[in-house]
């Protein structure tokens, strides 16, 4: 149930912040300029959580309950704008949905559509108009197939274009131009980050390597940098790009403890502006 935190526009270990309410991964987090929100995915058998907590991130301290639950599922993603978080796929009952919330308020989460093919262990980024979701595993194989939809509407995604092979368990973050999306299983895990110009349609173009090639790892950014963090195997690896450059990660320092199945956000990713 531990939270860690960095200064993203730094380098160095990450710190702890405090607490979830409780014990569960595979899950998705997104944010506001304010405030982190975290949607549940697995906790200790045998039960899947439907809990959704939020943290204020300028300071530290321990996660609250949003005070609604959404759906039970595991292998969510997220992404949103500086007012509206998406949660989208996932196994269990999730497998297609697409809810939302109003970060600045708590207390409850509503349809906004539906993807297009299911999808879980996906990943995703946004600028401040558009959502867009990765890859991911679909019943009996896994996609290489990239979904759009616009945050401040409702309505299903449609297609986007495609990644170089079909990939799970990656991280993604964006700032308000480019979405990256890192690291996961091609099946196998993977070092190859690739990127996309959010405002367009289209497929991958290659941007370089992470430092180590791991699967079930997190990503989140600033308006300049991505960070990706976790992961299996080194699940304490955090490295780094320049996001609007392209080339190879380099070491950012380290996290308190091995991670995998986390989830990450920030209060300056591309979905804010």
């Amino acid at each position: 149930n531990k939270i860690e935190y960095i200064n993203v526009d730094s380098t160095g270990n990450a710190e702890d912040f405090g607490d979830l309410t409780r014990q569960y991964g595979q899950g998705a987090a997104c944010a506001s300029r304010s405030r982190g929100v975290f949607f549940a995915g697995q906790q200790p058998s045998p039960t899947y959580g439907p809990q959704i907590d939020y943290v204020t991130i300028a300071s530290t301290g321990n996660a609250v309950d949003w005070g609604v639950d959404m759906t039970g599922c595991v292998g969510t993603d997220a992404c949103g704008s500086e007012t509206r978080g998406l949660v989208m796929g996932g196994n269990v009952d999730h497998k297609t949905i697409i809810d939302y919330i109003t970060i600045a308020s708590t207390g409850y989460i509503a349809d906004f559509g539906d993807l297009n093919k299911e999808s879980a262990q996906a990943s995703a980024f946004a600028s401040p108009t558009r959502g867009v979701h990765l890859g991911g595993s679909t019943p009996g194989t896994s996609t290489n197939s990239i979904q759009y939809m616009t945050i401040s509407t409702l309505g299903n995604a449609a297609d986007f274009g495609d990644l170089s092979s079909v990939r799970t368990s990656a991280g993604a973050c964006s700032n308000v131009i480019r979405g990256l999306i890192g690291g996961g299983s091609t099946p196998s895990s993977t070092n190859a980050i690739e990127y996309f110009t959010i405002a367009t349609l289209g497929d991958y173009t290659d941007f370089g390597d992470l430092t180590q090639a791991r699967t079930i790892l997190e990503a989140c950014s600033s308006p300049t940098r991505g960070v990706w963090g976790g992961g299996s195997p080194n699940g304490d690896v955090l490295d780094y790009v320049q996001i609007m450059s392209t080339g190879n990660a380099v070491d950012f320092g380290n996290m308190t403890s091995r991670d995998e199945f986390g989830a990450a956000c920030s209060n300056g990713h591309g979905g804010l502006g």
